[in-house]
């Protein structure tokens, strides 16, 4: 695989040399006088990007003599960093999404050193720093994931937020009941498999992580009985039994949830912590909260999922180290920060400010909450995203049984980890 990248990598330059450099390559390029720094990110809602792109245009106008050079793959990100990675020709800032030190902790630059380091809010010290004090990236802003609602709905309903599984189970039973067909208890974008990557991951915490009694051992160690998941499979499949899912949970889209969700027709989504605004927009009057995720195990306290959202890091051999460096300083001005956070409308990933978005009620009630980090970024080898979709889209198909998915997992688990080796 890795001389194929490196195949892929070396075409790419040659087609590159032969069509004429762009103004996008090359992190220290001249282009106009200026000092060229390539920029990679992961955001793709339309109002982050804008958010990003106002930032921008406020450091270059400060900075004339540096021009920044903004790229949002999307889809493509993953791959694109892969083939980057692989040539040894990364952007000069770049989105570590969530893999920071395990993918690409050698590629980055240590930012330790940097003034906004002691403002690092100390949530995201497991995500983005070391054992050794090494700083990995700079947060933009910072997930906190649990199970969004309609608040609206429930509190016609009377329902109060789940704390344990066990009430989760209940409120989307008495939403079916009380809904009466017109409302989806939980819903689910099934025809992208990583709704339901999201459903395991999320409820992965709670049932092996958190608690006194956990697997965080023979997870990291390889020695974890696959049989201990199966929970997870058994009851999403049970609520599919009692349709307490979509009918179409297998064919809906993502672009569909924000309109159902306008129209109160949905009530629990897991994760879908950026829903709010984009609802707002079409009907002020549905309002939508955000609550930890529900203990499995008793005597567990619930806890918050989530880490790095956006990050930028610096690549390490980068020609222009010194501008990128100077780009972080300049967004980590508590003015800046609070901009960033509220125009992703997520907390920040500093302390140096207050910013308000949507949720801020929610995450000041739950303050206290631990934020653990994603279940697949620490626990699992890279390549483990997607057999934990798929996995629930077969068994949601009925080519799965609950004990299947995990024997798939296992496999996949044992697989992944003899490649590292």
């Amino acid at each position: 695989m890795k001389r194929l990248l490196k195949t892929m990598a070396i075409a790419i330059a040659l087609t590159t040399i032969a069509t004429g450099c762009s103004k996008s390559s090359g992190g220290n390029e001249a282009n106009g006088g200026k000092t060229v720094v390539t920029m990679y990110s992961t955001v793709t809602n339309e109002a982050d990007k804008i958010t990003m792109q106002n930032v921008v245009e406020k450091f270059e106008k400060e900075n004339p003599d540096i021009d920044i050079k903004e790229n949002y793959p999307a889809d493509g990100y993953e791959g694109m960093l892969r083939v980057k990675m692989a040539a040894n020709d990364m952007p000069d800032l770049f989105d570590t999404h969530g893999w920071a030190i395990h993918r690409y902790g050698e590629y980055v630059e240590d930012l330790k050193d940097m003034n906004w380091v002691q403002d690092l809010d100390p949530a995201l010290n497991q995500i983005l720093m070391d054992d050794t004090g090494k700083v990995y990236a700079y947060p933009l802003n910072q997930a906190k994931d649990g199970l969004t609602y309609n608040a609206t709905l429930l509190e016609e309903y009377g329902i109060e937020p789940p704390r344990t599984f066990a009430e989760f189970m209940t409120a989307l039973e008495t939403i079916k009941k009380k809904g009466k067909g017109e409302v989806t208890p939980l819903w689910f974008a099934g025809s992208d498999k990583s709704a339901f990557g999201q459903y395991f991951d999320q409820f992965s915490t709670p049932l092996l992580i958190t608690g006194e009694k956990n697997f965080k051992k023979e997870l990291l160690d390889g020695t974890f009985d696959w049989s201990n998941y199966t929970f997870l499979a058994e009851k999403l499949k049970e609520m599919q039994d009692k349709k307490l899912l979509n009918e179409d949970v297998l064919t809906a889209q993502n672009h569909q949830m924000v309109d159902l969700m306008a129209q109160s027709k949905i009530a629990f989504i897991v994760g879908g912590g950026m829903l709010g605004p984009s609802v707002e927009e079409l009907n002020p009057d549905v309002k939508l909260g955000i609550t930890p995720m529900p203990v499995i195990k008793e005597g567990d306290e619930p806890s918050w999922i989530g880490g790095e959202r956006h990050t930028l890091a610096v690549w390490k051999d980068s020609k222009v180290k010194e501008e990128a460096k100077k780009f972080l300083e300049f967004i980590s001005q508590p003015e800046i920060v609070k901009e960033i956070a509220e125009g992703t409308s997520l907390p920040a990933g500093l302390t140096n400010t207050e910013s308000k978005n949507y949720y801020s009620d929610y995450y000041e009630k739950y303050k206290d909450i631990k934020v653990e980090p994603y279940f697949d970024r620490i626990y699992l080898p890279s390549g483990m995203w997607d057999p934990m979709g798929a996995t629930g889209q077969e068994l949601l198909s009925g080519t799965m049984k609950p004990e299947d998915v995990s024997k798939k997992m296992a496999e996949e688990y044992k697989r992944l980890l003899e490649q590292k080796k």
